[in-house]
């Protein structure tokens, strides 16, 4: 990787904690058990609370948007309910973050909680109608695999408050459907992975890096291409030929783990990169991406761009490997589509977390801090502000 003597923060570019985004898509089982947990604003603490940061600020899940006041929100007549896609709740990733802004939710404003732990794509509808049984006045549903069963059971119960995180309602053959008592929760993380990739052009040694999903499905290859298109616009401003494997824009193919579970995938797909030449990978597999920084890891040399949340802090066994993370703010919006019940402001308009509104973002360097030059960090910060400005966009057909 390369060195520099200049040390340089990425002001402006704020770490978003614990984030999720791959949807998991395991249909290896349909007869598993639901796992129905019935909890209360006590028991529902959240375990990643506030840390400090670097710079001493104060960092946390509950922080939500900075100019509403959570605390003056009474929401203990409401009742929030959550299912999960089939990592679980502790899968350090989505589930994880979505979990968090639930946990919030109760500490701040008081709101009773229910949630629903699938263990496979046979139990999301099963968990969904047994939510709305419970007597649930939201139920949010987390991933994409989530979008049918949350969208039926919306139709079905037009005095309940949906939401779903990370895609769109649909039909069955796609097209774009609007329940009028569901909101979806999406993240254009095209934008902080289009930075990612332009970080990534600007570190490699070897001219080589590499990207690969979990599923061919919108909310993964929305990072392929924002980190595609930063690796070629690098290449243009400085006259380079990094090379990106695993991934072609233009035809919407390259590779897939095709599991969301299987880590050896993941290690399989990333020695497959090492052994062509690259030094920088960047998986969007949810916890299938740990078999890559294990991969990693054991090459030596090789380093790791996390996604969802901060790997640094979330995949602490492999910080010392991990460049910077393409993370988005699940628990924030969580959070907030919660709030809006409780003030009778819920309605279905989308949210789209982007750079703007810090709904996405680029994690910190860390470790590589000291190894980052000055000039990339200057770059990436002009790009982000572009970004934010319009007057870079950057396009993708995966864009929500």
């Amino acid at each position: 990787m390369k060195k520099s003597t200049s040390f340089m923060a990425l002001a402006g570019v704020a770490a978003l904690v614990l984030a999720g985004c791959a949807d998991d898509t395991n249909d290896e089982s349909t007869d598993n058990e639901t796992t129905v947990e019935q909890t209360d604003s006590e028991d529902t603490e959240s375990e990643d609370t506030d840390t400090e940061s670097e710079d001493g600020e104060t960092e946390g899940t509950d922080e939500g948007d900075p100019g509403r006041d959570y605390s003056a929100i009474d929401a203990s007549d409401y009742t929030a309910c959550l299912v999960s896609d089939a990592g679980g709740w502790d899968d350090k990733s989505f589930n994880e973050s979505a979990f968090n802004g639930l946990n919030d939710a109760a500490d701040l404003m008081g709101v009773e909680t229910s949630t629903a732990e699938s263990s496979s794509e046979g139990d999301f509808d099963p968990n969904v109608r047994a939510m709305v049984d419970e007597g649930c006045d939201i139920v949010i549903g987390v991933g994409f695999m989530l979008g049918g069963a949350v969208g039926d059971a919306a139709d079905a119960n037009p005095d309940v408050s949906f939401a779903l995180v990370d895609s769109d309602f649909s039909d069955d053959q796609g097209a774009p459907v609007e329940h009028d008592n569901a909101r979806a929760l999406l993240f254009n993380t095209a934008e902080a992975a289009y930075l990612a990739g332009y970080v990534a052009a600007g570190m490699t040694e070897t001219g080589v890096v590499a990207t690969f999903g979990g599923m061919p499905i919108p909310s993964v290859q929305i990072f392929m291409d924002g980190f595609v298109d930063g690796v070629a616009a690098y290449n243009d401003a400085n006259g380079t030929n990094v090379e990106v494997l695993g991934w072609d824009k233009d035809s919407q193919s390259g590779s897939f783990s095709n599991s969301f579970d299987d880590q050896a995938q993941g290690q399989q797909l990333a020695n497959g990169f090492i052994n062509q030449g690259a030094d920088i990978i960047m998986p969007v597999a949810g916890p299938v991406g740990l078999g890559a920084a294990a991969a990693a890891q054991t090459a030596g040399d090789v380093y790791i761009i996390g996604v969802d949340s901060d790997w640094y802090e979330s995949a602490s066994e492999f910080s010392s490997i991990v460049l910077t993370s393409v993370v988005k703010d699940i628990d924030a919006a969580v959070l907030d589509a919660i709030a809006d019940l409780a003030e009778g402001t819920f309605n279905n308009e989308a949210y789209v977390g982007s750079l703007e509104n810090g709904g996405v973002g680029l994690a910190p360097f860390h470790d590589f801090e000291d190894q980052v030059p000055a000039e990339l960090v200057a770059e990436v910060e002009a790009l982000q502000e572009q970004i934010i400005s319009g007057e870079l966009v950057v396009d993708t057909p995966n864009a929500p």
